[in-house]
């Protein structure tokens, strides 16, 4: 199937869900996770609609961006080390993956240099995954609390990375967790953390996290075939 096809059903695959869950499609937005793809194939899914991208490796995010049109949205979903922060403060719309108060430190820091105020999501690892990145659900709002203070890092939610499993119903009561924790938050009002954004789900299990409440799922296989 060519992207666009791809891209045409995930997004009624999106709205399908969102109505088994009584949610507004409006209320998700779909990232195309263009990792290790050639920029002929992102432009042929900016041809199809798709506006909003997401990369893992930093190198590659700061090499796409000067060959694509510039109202793109860039994500940077992968493991960020605080070395390579400089490179993408400014240009990312969302730092989905930040595991450590050491690196939102960082990203306040080079913030600060730059006169602005850098968008980050924390990552939970939720499963606690030895093999993960992220924060344990129990240590989330004293991180939240702590980064809150930062002035030039505006927590917009929660991302987290759940299990690759056969089965994606095996991974509903992680991304329900997620949603329950983040709803809590919502109501604790903590200054400079809005909650708006819950980034879970992505190719083999974006359907079950959508009716789960999630409102960014990143599908990569989904839209561009299997690397």
């Amino acid at each position: 199937m060519a992207i666009g096809e791809c891209l045409k059903e995930v997004r009624k695959r999106i709205e399908e869900n969102c109505r088994i869950a009584g949610r507004s499609p409006d209320e998700v937005t779909l990232i195309a996770v263009s990792k290790t793809k050639p920029v002929e194939m992102l432009l042929e899914a900016y041809e199809a609609g798709a506006r909003q991208f997401g990369e893992n490796k930093v190198q590659e995010l700061t090499a796409k961006i000067p060959q694509m049109p510039e109202d793109i949205k860039w994500h940077l979903i992968g493991h960020l080390q605080t070395n390579k922060v400089r490179q993408v403060i400014g240009r990312t719309t969302l730092i989905h993956s930040v595991d450590s108060i050491r690196l939102a430190k960082e990203i306040e820091r080079e913030s600060e240099k730059h006169n602005l105020v850098t968008d980050i999501l924390l990552e939970v690892n939720a499963a606690r995954e030895d093999s993960k990145f992220g924060f344990y659900l129990e240590d989330t709002e004293e991180a939240l609390r702590q980064i809150s203070l930062f002035p030039h890092v505006r927590v917009k939610g929660l991302m987290t990375i759940a299990p690759f499993v056969a089965n994606a119903e095996d991974n509903r009561p992680i991304f329900r967790k997620l949603y329950e924790f983040s709803v809590d938050m919502k109501s604790k009002n903590i200054d400079n953390v809005n909650m708006t954004v819950l980034s879970m789900g992505m190719t083999g299990d974006y359907e079950v996290a959508v009716q789960e409440g999630a409102t960014m799922v990143r599908v990569g296989t989904g839209i561009f075939g299997v690397r």
